[in-house]
């Protein structure tokens, strides 16, 4: 059994969906990146020291555990950490327009046009576009797949438009195969 499972793919890929859904069916803890990274979620970010230490705190209370979300860049430090890294990748299109959805799910009308977070919207939906094309310069999948490179433990690749009930079939059939 894999024990500490990172989760990581772009904003929209279903990361933290499908980090929840495994901690349901595993007797594993469910963690999300963004817990750490922001002080106030998506306008208000934590200092890098402080994310590390609340992660490692975190992370030191469980053997089991399922992190969602990105360390890389800020939390490289934890790449010895995993069992497995989980890397979901889906179409730019379909990613978008979950994103697209969401925003309007989360603000509503504050992120249509005129609305009081419209342009905060806008830019978030521009740099989550960065995403398939950007260099290593962004959270991207450059900068996920040279991270990726560099680890030691198994990668499972989960590319396509699944859902989650098929995804976690797909996590758990790996894990029921891994010896």
């Amino acid at each position: 059994m894999k024990n500490k499972i990172h989760i990581i793919g772009a904003s929209g890929s279903g990361t933290s969906t499908l980090g929840k859904a495994l901690a349901e069916v595993l007797p594993h803890k469910s963690l999300d990146t963004d817990d750490y990274y922001w002080i106030s979620k998506f306008t208000e970010q934590r200092p890098v020291p402080e994310r590390i230490e609340m992660l490692k705190k975190d992370l030191s209370h469980s053997e089991q555990w399922i992190l969602s979300g990105a360390t890389v860049g800020w939390g490289n430090c934890f790449a010895t950490y995993f069992d497995l890294v989980i890397f979901l990748w889906i179409p730019p299109e379909v990613r978008l327009e979950r994103l697209q959805k969401r925003e309007i799910e989360r603000y509503g009308e504050e992120v249509l046009p005129g609305g009081e977070n419209y342009e905060q919207s806008q830019t978030f939906l521009k740099w989550a576009a960065l995403y398939d094309h950007a260099g290593l310069e962004v959270r991207s999948k450059a900068l996920h797949e040279q991270w990726m490179d560099e680890l030691s433990c198994p990668i499972l690749r989960i590319e396509g438009d699944y859902s989650v009930e098929k995804c976690l079939a797909m996590v758990k059939e790996y894990l029921s195969t891994d010896s």
